[in-house]
């Protein structure tokens, strides 16, 4: 059995505690490093309690560069704005695979990077690290929308207008506290934030418009932050001339080969994908207009679980090795 060996700066936050719980249970993994620049020296399990009596792993510090040379794939697990910088800094290795997490390279026009939708982008993922390309990981509202149009893209089916809601669990604000993400304000409370505005709607234009090139109309994104700790529901809805059994076969189809999107018969809730790498897709249809409901965990197909999925297609794996999870029921 082929071992990889894995780094991964920033790993402190919610998307690197995530991968590291992933990682540890990998068959093919094998951690090198964990790093951190706040919590240099400390065993990860202070930081992840729930890594106790997983791993022995400690933190390191700042200085990484003498041993990126020694892993396969490199995570970089930073905040938005702090990969670029690092990558500036630090030489890595042509053979050494990047999978980025913040958006910092989601939206570049390079050779070098590769966005990281398996279900869009599966058969290039595959190449590559043959062709040392590095994979831009996609953003979690992002994830969950593009999963619930893809189909209709990919049949040029996208009308003039989509429109878009949908909520987020207080992870997908980071571990950092804020005015918007303490307890206090998100218990039993709801917001609009970021309305036609959102960062993740500039890489879900640009994946829809790679199937519909034409694709240039509006998409209108409400974000909501909810008062729950993961999970993304997003409701999209378009016009088209498509019957409800048309449109249910289209997303069958479209997703028949990709084993973590699911095709449900009633309408999903968070709880159904939560500790899961699933997005669960339900399509119905209202006279002229087809409602498309998805659902997926923030922090898992949203992030962690996604780039464990990239890192598997980059390295020849069974696309679903170590992310066969067991969704909480309640």
């Amino acid at each position: 059995m082929d071992i990889i060996n894995i780094g991964i700066i920033g790993g402190a936050g919610y998307t690197g505690g995530e991968l590291l719980r992933l990682l540890l249970r990998h068959p093919n993994a094998q951690i090198s490093f964990v790093h951190s620049t706040s919590n240099s020296g400390k065993f990860v399990h202070e930081v992840h309690p729930d890594l106790l009596g997983e791993t022995e792993l400690r933190f390191v510090g700042n200085t990484v560069s003498e041993i990126i040379s020694d892993v396969d794939v490199l995570f970089l697990c930073v905040g938005h704005g702090e990969a670029v910088k690092f990558i500036a800094a630090n030489a890595i290795p042509s053979d050494v695979r990047v999978i980025d997490l913040s958006q910092d390279f989601r939206y570049i026009q390079s050779e070098q990077w590769l966005y990281g939708l398996p279900e869009l982008n599966r058969n290039t993922i595959k190449q590559a690290a043959a062709v040392q390309i590095n994979i831009a990981n996609p953003g979690c509202f992002a994830t969950c929308i593009q999963l619930g149009l893809l189909p209709l893209a990919a049949h040029h089916l996208l009308p003039t207008d989509v429109h878009t809601s949908a909520i987020t669990g207080s992870t997908g604000a980071g571990r950092g506290l804020s005015d918007t993400s303490h307890f206090s304000w998100r218990n039993n409370n709801v917001g609009i934030y970021k309305a036609f505005t959102h960062q993740h709607l500039k890489e879900i234009r640009a994946s829809l418009a790679q199937l519909q090139p034409d694709f240039t109309s509006n998409l209108n994104f409400i974000p909501y932050r909810g008062s729950f700790t993961r999970g993304i529901l997003a409701a999209s809805y378009v016009k088209t001339d498509l019957s409800e059994a048309e449109a249910q076969g289209l997303y069958r189809t479209y997703y028949a080969t990709h084993p973590f999107v699911h095709l449900s018969a009633i309408n999903p809730d968070v709880k159904q994908v939560v500790n899961t790498n699933k997005c669960v897709v339900y399509v119905e249809k209202h006279d002229d207009t087809l409602l498309v409901v998805t659902a997926i965990d923030n922090l898992l197909k949203g992030a962690s679980g996604q780039a464990v999925q990239n890192m598997n297609l980059l390295f020849g794996f069974e696309e679903t090795t170590g992310l066969l999870l067991k969704s909480v029921a309640f």
